[in-house]
């Protein structure tokens, strides 16, 4: 999907579905640009960071959205 910084108003604004269907997008890249890296291939070496931090990003607002519908329920 996105090839920038994903913003956490942008995660946030996605449904359930486009946000599971951007995580496995991005794991699915993380995991070619390792690869890469191991063979020495590999391009632009900042993507893996951004990458990263899109992941981890987009599951911070999961499990604070998990939070909040626990809290209320």
């Amino acid at each position: 999907m996105a090839k920038h910084r994903l913003k956490p108003k942008e995660i946030r604004e996605m449904s359930p579905d486009e946000r599971a269907k951007t995580l496995r997008e991005f794991r699915v890249e993380l995991i070619t640009l390792r690869h890469k890296a191991a063979v020495g291939a590999l391009e632009n070496p900042g993507r893996l960071r951004e990458l990263r931090r899109n992941i981890a990003r987009i599951l911070t607002i999961e499990r604070e959205e998990e939070k909040r519908r626990a809290g209320k329920g």
